[in-house]
């Protein structure tokens, strides 16, 4: 009995390691394999042996190939996996359902991620959809009650104080009219919040969000200031931070994950050294904002997207061809690698996008 324990979890131990397309195909090796690789405890231990140890990660992004024919369909953005250490293109990713529309992912988080329409056309009768694409599993979200609003933002992730992922969805009705809905994957139903705090009560206009850890952030600013607002999906309050007094502005100003924290790059305008521009490093820690150490990167068309562990996101503008170039840049070496990855720009009113986002292999969803 202690030696077939033993091979069991020797047999575990091994599996885990393995990506999730292969674990995929075992499923129809025979009976115990398939019981053993379905139970929620094996999905667990290899969600967590994977995001722990960096296993099976991937950059998921809306891309373009520059291709010479005349196709018409070749030309279009279309989003793919690329290896995390290679940058090799891996699978194209085609919507679950099977439309042809276009989509917009709204956040990538412990091996799903949420997609709906794109920002010019998402309203709140946009079908939502919570997807494992590695394994092509998906859940389509229950619809809302609400469909009247001036604006709606959505952001998506996984909250591990409730071992839950949360759908945020943020309504603004008018100047005084604001409302915050959660959806719970683990109860499959949503939650209107509509007691909102006095400072929420502005006509201000949105900026970059991010989700960290359960916690909602958005960038706002009202009357020429900039905060931070923050909402957990879970204890259910609100949060604001007034942004360093140095950011007097919204160009070049980008709201990321640092360490499990909220982060703020913004670009400024005078570098101390001589064929490098700078951005200044912001992290909210302990409800203070702190200044970490300037990052540095060349001129000429370059500037930063976001932040990836240790290293920051960039682009190099590639106009003539329509992409852009996506590089790697350590932050504390300021070793630079090239991608390979040509992003595709999309445009929403007069800004310019791109999208990249970390994504972990898993088999959440698989049951």
């Amino acid at each position: 009995m202690a030696s077939t324990i033993c091979k069991k979890e020797i047999l575990m131990d091994i599996l885990v390691r393995l990506p999730a397309k292969t674990l995929m195909r075992f499923l129809c090796a025979c009976k115990a394999w398939s019981d053993m690789i379905s139970s929620p405890d094996f999905v667990s231990k290899n969600l967590n042996t994977n995001f722990t140890k960096r296993k099976n990660m991937h950059l998921i992004c809306l891309h373009k190939l520059l291709v010479d024919t005349d196709d018409p369909d070749d030309d279009q953005p279309i989003w793919s996996f690329f290896h995390y250490e290679t940058f090799e293109q891996g699978l194209r990713l085609s919507h679950p359902s099977g439309s042809t529309e276009h989509y917009g992912i709204y956040g990538s988080s412990i091996g799903l991620v949420c997609i709906s329409h794109t920002e010019e056309g998402l309203s709140c009768r946009s079908p939502i959809i919570i997807w494992n694409p590695s394994i092509n599993k998906f859940k389509t979200l229950p619809s809302s009650t609400n469909n009247k609003f001036r604006y709606m933002s959505l952001q998506f992730g996984y909250h591990p104080g409730d071992n839950d992922y949360k759908v945020v969805r943020m309504i603004w009705f008018n100047k005084d009219v604001f409302a915050v809905e959660v959806y719970s994957l683990s109860s499959n139903s949503w939650k209107i919040f509509e007691e909102i705090p006095p400072w929420l009560k502005y006509n201000f206009k949105h900026h970059e969000g991010t989700f960290i850890n359960g916690v909602a952030y958005r960038i706002l600013e009202k009357h020429y200031m900039y905060t931070l607002m923050s909402f957990d999906s879970v204890t259910e309050e609100f949060e604001e931070f007034i942004l360093p007094e140095s950011i007097i502005n919204s160009h070049n100003l980008h709201l990321h994950s640092f360490e499990e924290k909220p982060c703020l790059m913004s670009h400024w305008y005078c570098s101390d050294e001589e064929d490098w521009d700078r951005d200044e490093f912001w992290v909210l820690e302990d409800k203070r904002w702190k200044r970490n150490r300037p990052f540095y990167y060349p001129k000429n068309g370059y500037s930063t997207m976001g932040v990836i562990d240790d290293n920051v996101l960039m682009k190099k503008n590639d106009y003539r061809n329509g992409v852009v170039d996506l590089f790697f840049v350590n932050y504390e070496t300021r070793e630079d690698r090239t991608t390979g990855i040509k992003l595709a720009i999309t445009r929403i009113g007069y800004e310019e996008v791109f999208y990249v986002f970390p994504y972990t292999e898993s088999l959440v969803l698989l049951n």
